[in-house]
């Protein structure tokens, strides 16, 4: 390893730093960087020094000189070869098809000696076990298919001591341009199922662009043309088998590489899950439009109570060889005529590799495209055009009223918008169950609730033998109650293949571990690094050029930061004192007051220009915790105790304040005395106001860092973001003795968060309203007003109003909490409230 003081290419660490900044996180075009650096060289003169670099072309040099990350783009051509009409050849049959990758067997290695992922690596297939002694599913290797793939590749004695590595392959087709012409690409995606499903979710470079695939197109006149048809499936199917060929030879024998923590191993690879949506699915496995590609159900009874046969590649086969193509076609949904690129490879069966697709299937396919839709059929057959739509703009109104959450993206006209995009989807599937009821029957109600029961289930991070019997369960009233859509006459059959997939969730979660870590969000959301932001950086003429150069250099930065990391090369800023980007003020912040007494606080990131419609959460890295809270690094303003009883209309907060400490001062006295307000001493000194704090807790299941870990901003401010009030509610651990449907867990709103000093103690507070259950899953408003240490708050909550069977007026979500008599606590504002909810 070089020395701790090599940081060749760069002179030193100002340069490395500030490539990484223009290039990665600013983004900043070659112009730009080019007026900088003349501005900066400017200022430098008179002390006869020059800024890091002389232009962006020297930027770029040395970027380009960095010896890490550096596989090269190939390419190769593909064409038609079949048979050509003598006049009007379609364009299609005359072009020239480029394919553009990297070799995925040097971009295996290059994950494979990331040290950034030591600690975050399986080197063996396991099975895990509860302290019941259940199985427990979590990351890809603690499946199934992994197990049964060592046992195979264990039988060559050769291979003994060697390392399993499944290969995870993505592809989507991504619109970057739709008023440019409809400009696509068709991005492909490398991971492996070793590392941990936190780090392929966390993009710390464990996903990987590999390649660009051909898009052929054609005239109108020419789409429908079953040779055009078969052209483009073997066109894929070919590219693939070609982009995979380097890993070949080390699926039998193995390769030789480096690992995250420094040692050789021997390797042998496999092709492991494919991540892709149901129209990628069935190019892939050859089978026909609305077939499954799992299983022989027939399109025609897709939902049949009766369970199916496995799709498997030796069936297929024999199949292929007995019928002809139209038997084949119609009794079985097989492409005779396309062989899945897998069938080049040993144990590769694509049926059994295509990965279940949470966003597609579950969240865009089955809630989005199905059920949203039936509801609004349901209350147009039921009630009319007029009247459903009245019904349909109260649903509005009650999905625009809900409480602003973290990470809740705000829907100000409703669910009533053009395009939707799965982020849409999945923050209406937190509102929309209580936005419907009174609205429609407590069947559709009960469909619902079984749906999301089954959509958070798949979505946590780990399942045990347990959870699968619940979502069983889940499936099975899922079933049940969907059937008054069929007998309401808003549908006739639910031989729908997205929805249908999931009775194969289950198997699915046997063979590959928790679904999160498979999900085709995975590679939706690396398109925007990968392809989105290179190609709008780029000229737009001939862009693939340009933006494979962008991905090369993105690569390179990433891969030294890894390596001078490992070095303790970043540690601290470049002037060798603790780094500050965390220390942002908090909301309406007056720059000029002084914190008192708050050493060792929590530093936090308050999200820049975010849109109005969200209050982020934030992903962090870390040490795992349970929970922590800490108040926001600057305060709001002071107080003494007189005003603030003013503001709060609290004129016993004298009281509180008085019994707060007596609580506090005897909290480890088993029989504490009776608190007495005649003789207890009166608290006379400053307050200090703050308008929000930061919760940090173990939330893996959400998206995370590495190690788990979520933070979240719980608010209570007289002006959010110059507007009106938020007060934000929150879970109190109130202890296992705690009667609580929710494992010990209360619900308040907080007034306010405050700290002041008494004697020789520091007390960080929160002013909440309480509230009492009314049964298991709605409480009414408020009973009293307390005093609480930050340290009981477990994390904020989202409350719905129950909103019954009446119409709503225009109210606006800052005072949704004022305004009803009882809510719902939102067991699906996110997946960490769902599991402790």
């Amino acid at each position: 390893m070089p020395p701790p003081t090599d940081w060749t290419p760069y002179d030193n660490r100002v340069e490395f730093e500030m490539a990484e900044f223009l290039f990665t996180r600013n983004q900043m075009s070659a112009r730009q960087i080019d007026t900088l650096l003349d501005l900066w060289a400017a200022t430098l003169i008179k002390h006869n020094d020059a800024p890091p670099f002389a232009n962006h072309r020297d930027m770029y040099a040395t970027i380009d000189a960095t010896p890490l990350g550096d596989t090269p783009w190939k390419s190769f051509t593909l064409c038609y070869n079949g048979a050509k009409p003598e006049q009007d050849v379609p364009p299609w049959m005359d072009g020239q098809y480029d394919v553009w990758y990297r070799d995925p067997l040097e971009m295996t290695r290059g994950i494979l000696a990331n040290c950034d992922f030591d600690g975050g690596i399986e080197y063996s297939p396991y099975h895990d076990y509860t302290t019941e002694d259940k199985r427990y599913w979590k990351n890809f290797m603690s499946g199934d298919w992994a197990w049964n793939q060592a046992d195979v590749i264990a039988q060559n004695e050769e291979n003994h001591g060697s390392t399993f590595v499944p290969l995870i392959i993505g592809s989507d087709k991504t619109v970057v341009s739709v008023a440019t012409g409809q400009t696509e690409y068709h991005p492909l995606y490398l991971s492996i199922g070793n590392i941990h499903n936190s780090v392929r979710r966390a993009h710390r470079n464990g996903v990987v662009l590999i390649g660009f695939l051909a898009i052929p197109k054609s005239t109108k006149e020419h789409n429908d043309d079953i040779k055009y048809r078969n052209f483009r499936r073997q066109l894929f199917q070919h590219s693939l088998a070609k982009i995979f060929e380097s890993v070949k030879p080390f699926m039998e024998n193995f390769d030789v590489t480096r690992f995250p923590d420094g040692h050789y191993q021997r390797t042998v690879y496999s092709l492991g899950p494919y991540i892709a949506d149901y129209p990628e699915q069935i190019l892939l496995s050859g089978v026909v439009q609305n077939w499954c590609p799992r299983c022989l159900g027939n399109r025609k009874d897709l939902d049949s109570a009766q369970p199916c046969l496995h799709r498997r590649k030796a069936h297929t086969e024999l199949l292929v060889e007995q019928l002809t193509y139209k038997q084949a076609w119609e009794q079985y949904g097989i492409i005779a005529n396309l062989v899945p690129f897998t069938n080049d490879f040993p144990r590769a069966d694509i049926h059994e590799l295509l990965s279940p697709d949470i966003l597609h299937q579950i969240i865009k396919g089955t809630f989005k495209d199905h059920l949203v839709d039936w509801v609004g059929e349901y209350l147009l057959v039921t009630h009319g055009t007029r009247h459903a739509a009245e019904i349909m703009d109260d649903i509005d109104r009650r999905i625009a009223a809900v409480a602003p959450f973290a990470g809740l993206r705000r829907f100000p006209d409703g669910r009533g918008f053009r395009q939707w995009t799965g982020d849409d989807s999945k923050a209406l599937m937190k509102v929309y169950l209580a936005a419907i009821e009174g609205h429609v029957p407590q069947d559709v109600v009960r469909t619902f609730s079984a749906f999301l029961e089954f959509c958070y289930i798949v979505r946590c991070k780990a399942l045990t033998e347990d959870d699968l019997v619940k979502l069983q369960d889940a499936f099975d009233r899922f079933h049940q109650y969907r059937e008054i859509f069929k007998t309401t006459s808003v549908v006739s059959t639910f031989s729908l293949p997205r929805q249908h997939s999931l009775c194969h969730y289950i198997v699915l979660i046997r063979l590959f571990g928790a679904p999160n870590g498979l999900c085709s969000s995975i590679t939706e959301s690396k398109h925007i690094k990968a392809v989105k932001e290179p190609w709008r950086r780029s000229s737009r003429f001939n862009a693939l050029g340009q933006m494979l150069l962008t991905n090369q250099r993105l690569d390179k930065l990433a891969a030294a930061r890894v390596d001078f990391e490992a070095r303790g090369m970043l540690r601290g800023s470049c002037q060798n004192i603790p780094a500050d980007d965390d220390l942002e003020p908090d909301d309406d912040a007056e720059a000029n007051m002084a914190q008192e007494g708050h050493h060792g606080r929590l530093h936090i990131h308050e999200p820049q220009n975010q849109s109005i419609e969200v209050d982020a959460g934030e992903i962090i890295d870390g040490p795992t915790v349970e929970s922590h809270v800490e108040l926001a690094l600057t305060p709001r303003c002071a107080r003494n105790v007189h005003a603030l009883s003013l503001e709060l209309d609290l004129p016993r907060l004298p009281f509180m304040i008085q019994e707060f400490i007596h609580d506090q001062h005897y909290s480890d006295d088993p029989n504490p005395p009776e608190f007495d307000p005649a003789t207890a001493q009166v608290f006379l000194g400053k307050l200090t106001l703050f308008n929000s704090a930061a919760a940090s807790f173990h939330a893996p299941s959400d998206l995370s860092g590495t190690g788990g870990m979520h933070r979240e901003h719980i608010r209570a401010t007289p002006s959010w973001r110059t507007g009106e009030p938020r007060h934000d509610c929150i879970f109190i651990n109130m202890g296992v003795d705690f009667d609580s449907p929710m494992n010990g867990l209360a619900v308040a709103r907080v007034l306010c968060f405050f700290s002041f000093n008494y004697r020789t103690s520091y007390y960080p507070c929160a002013i909440v309203h309480w509230y009492s259950y009314v049964h298991e899953d709605t409480i009414p408003t408020q009973a009293y007003v307390s005093i609480i240490h930050i340290d009981c708050i477990f994390r904020a909550a989202h409350l719905i109003p129950v909103y019954g069977p009446d119409f709503i007026p225009k109210i606006s979500p800052h005072d949704s909490y004022d305004m009803f008599n009882s809510y719902y606590v939102n067991r699906y504002a996110d997946h960490h409230a769902f599991e402790i909810a």
